[in-house]
């Protein structure tokens, strides 16, 4: 029976990101960081050495995966002392890297800038879940496609250890009916027939609307999933309201 605690689920997690993929992300990285000539090298040479990486904020730890294919495009080797996932209760020792100085120190700044992005969406995330659930709030917390260019896998993966949903990866996850699509169409009616035709029936079909009477008709139209876009939260915890958007 597979355990509920969160470092295995946060193991578990690991298995969606493919080898190549954190290799390729990894090795795009070190390439912007340093596309030429590394004079630093040539100060610290190529003696053994090796690092310790210590966590000096609370938080949640993520990233590891990428932060180990930094390491490796360096033939540098990591070891972990907390699991993914970990509850960061400063000043506390994460992990320590060993490998030639050179290399350490060039994958070093790549290593940490993107382990604390990753963290730090975990954390907020996981704040946010917590937050949610304290309200008895039953609902999921998710994240958007408003990310980084070139990091959306790492802040993807960061909402996923933080506890929150991913939602959509990219445009082709489903089909989101945005306000500017509704105009365009003529109406939420024939947006919603658009996209129920263009999903058929692989994709679900999400529709941002701004009032109740909008995420009816959308309902009524065969739309899967409403956003209620820019509502107070008191409006959208009005438990008269609710009703009205059962399908």
């Amino acid at each position: 029976m597979p355990s509920s605690e969160p470092w295995f689920l946060c193991v578990c997690l690991q298995l969606l990101l493919p080898p190549s993929t954190l290799a390729a992300l990894a090795d795009s990285w070190l390439r912007e960081d340093c596309p030429g000539l590394n004079f630093a090298a040539l100060v610290t040479g190529a003696a053994p050495s090796q690092a310790a990486l210590w966590a000096k904020s609370p938080g949640v730890l993520a990233g590891r995966p990428f932060f180990d294919a930094i390491f490796a495009q360096l033939s540098c080797q990591v070891s972990w002392l907390l699991p993914e996932g970990s509850k960061l209760v400063p000043v506390v020792k994460v992990a320590e890297v060993r490998g030639p100085a050179h290399r350490l120190l060039l994958g070093e700044r790549v290593a940490l800038n993107m382990l604390a992005r990753c963290s730090g969406i975990a954390s907020t995330a996981a704040t946010a879940v917590e937050v949610a659930r304290a309200t008895g709030w039953t609902g999921h917390v998710a994240g958007t496609r408003k990310t980084t260019p070139g990091f959306r896998l790492v802040e993807k993966y960061g909402l996923l250890v933080g506890g929150a949903a991913s939602h959509r990866y990219d445009l082709g996850g489903l089909v989101m009916v945005k306000d500017n699509h509704v105009v365009a169409a003529g109406g939420v009616e024939k947006a919603v027939r658009g996209a129920r035709q263009a999903a058929d029936f692989a994709l679900k079909v999400e529709v941002e609307c701004s009032s109740l009477q909008e995420a009816v008709r959308a309902a009524k139209a065969g739309a899967d999933l409403v956003l209620l876009d820019n509502f107070k939260p008191e409006l959208v915890s009005c438990r008269s309201c609710t009703p009205q958007l059962q399908p």
